[in-house]
């Protein structure tokens, strides 16, 4: 049983998989403290025991926005020590996120600005309502981004649109999301929760240990120049080839039948 939050809410809409939704639509799904508490402690918790857990969706309460970003009003208040440390809190937050073993899938029901962007871009890939808008605006705000933004969008996007898109603070649409590579693709607004689900329950049917060995391969081999990147790909293979899920999955095609992964 998973323990309950005070600003996201769990579902289990499928077998292995889990819906994690933002529940603060009074404040457009913003990121304040406990908000950074509550995701810090799920993601902490599936990385030290996802249980059956295999794919993750994270999607926003409502059907206007994803997540707004900080919470700017909470913010209002604090000096510079205690935006700092709420700061640190965020960057756990977002690093648990991007380290969780198993794939997380972005169901981006509305806008997504500034740490919502940066959310999204964490995930292994999205899919977004057709009308949702993104942007990192914190250069209009005297900050920067600083949730992985920096680094992420460039990654995803290529170096010279990230930082006009950065620099300037401008919104771009769904659309141009996927005409750059930021979403995998956008569907009508009441359909992109289902589409996403849909996705994840795909995944958590396959093998899970290959499912996690995939994402470990691309995300930091993607970090190494190619040789070493390929010798640390096959070193992920090699975990996979002595384990029940491999020889269940070579069996099963063999047998013309559904195999049965067990993640052993």
């Amino acid at each position: 049983m998973q323990p309950t939050y005070e600003t996201i809410s769990l579902a289990r809409p499928a077998p292995h998989v889990l819906q994690i939704t933002l529940a603060r639509p009074e404040a457009a799904n913003a990121l304040n403290t406990q908000m950074g508490r509550d995701l810090l402690g799920i993601w902490s918790s599936l990385t030290e025991d996802a249980a059956d857990v295999r794919c993750v969706v994270l999607t926003g309460q409502g059907d206007k926005v994803f997540c707004a970003g900080g919470d700017l009003k909470q913010r209002n208040t604090m000096d510079a020590v205690q935006w700092r440390q709420q700061h640190e809190l965020f960057e756990r937050m977002y690093w648990a996120l991007v380290d969780l073993p198993i794939p997380v899938i972005a169901a981006v029901n509305g806008h997504a600005y500034g740490g919502g962007l940066e959310m999204v871009l964490c995930c292994d890939f999205a899919y977004a309502s057709e009308t949702a808008r993104f942007a990192l605006p914190e250069g209009k705000l005297g900050i920067m981004p600083g949730g992985g933004g920096t680094q992420n969008l460039p990654r995803a996007i290529g170096e010279r649109k990230a930082k006009e898109l950065m620099m300037t603070g401008r919104p771009f649409s769904a659309q141009e999301a996927l005409d750059w590579g930021v979403i995998n693709q956008q569907c009508p607004g009441p359909l992109v929760l289902a589409q996403a689900l849909e996705t994840a329950i795909t995944i958590a049917q396959g093998a899970p240990l290959s499912m996690r060995q995939i994402k470990k391969s691309v995300r930091y081999g993607g970090q190494m120049e190619l040789r070493t990147a390929y010798r640390f790909e096959v070193e992920a293979y090699n975990h996979l080839v002595d384990t029940d899920d491999r020889r269940e999955g070579v069996a099963a095609f063999n047998e013309k039948r559904k195999p049965v992964f067990t993640g052993r």
